[in-house]
């Protein structure tokens, strides 16, 4: 077998190991999870509100890219912060640390989601942002990686997290969960 079969399996397998989590830390099959994921969308689109995508580096062009797929393919209302002048501006007059948790002070209502991509799980102004969404009343979902006992997992109410220990596998992985979630979204609108 060459590397790049190799490489496939192993991407596979990890796809297969994805764990959803509910705020108990219950472990849900994948499918109910996505389920759950794809009604929750709905629900926020039906009373107005915003899915607010967050993410570091390869995380946070994951934000920008399903949240305009999530808008122009699913009518849904969404919003990054990865305008340079509003992070540069918030990191120097706050703290880097509050570059999300300071705008969805801002902008966020408890209808509204935060989806919080982190192959770490571990960011520090990714969980700042988890904690500040969950004491504004939203909906937290969490997609992470690395280590299964990584500070996001237990901190939304859907924890997605793949097993995967290396970053092109956890990218790779978090961009597959994203595009069936939009896929599932886009089915059930057409309903």
């Amino acid at each position: 077998m060459n590397k790049w079969q190799q490489n496939i399996r192993d991407l596979c397998a990890l796809l297969e190991n994805l764990s959803v989590r509910d705020p108990q830390g219950t472990d849900l099959n994948a499918n109910e999870g996505f389920v759950r994921l794809a009604e929750l969308t709905l629900q926020v689109n039906s009373e107005g509100g915003t899915i607010y995508f967050l993410g570091n580096g390869a995380s946070a062009s994951m934000a920008s890219h399903f949240s305009a797929d999530m808008a122009k393919t699913g009518g849904i209302r969404t919003m990054v912060f990865t305008d340079i002048s509003l992070l540069t501006a918030v990191a120097n007059d706050v703290s880097y640390e509050d570059v999300y948790a300071e705008p969805l002070k801002w902008y966020m209502k408890s209808s509204d989601i935060v989806v919080a991509i982190s192959s770490s799980g571990n960011s520090p102004n990714i969980v700042r942002a988890v904690h500040q969404a969950k004491e504004l009343g939203g909906t937290v979902i969490t997609i992470s990686a690395m280590k299964e006992d990584n500070a996001i997992r237990k901190l939304g109410d859907l924890n997605f997290y793949v097993p995967a220990k290396i970053y092109g596998f956890a990218e790779t992985a978090h961009a597959a969960i994203l595009h069936f979630w939009m896929d599932m979204v886009e089915s059930k609108r057409k309903m």
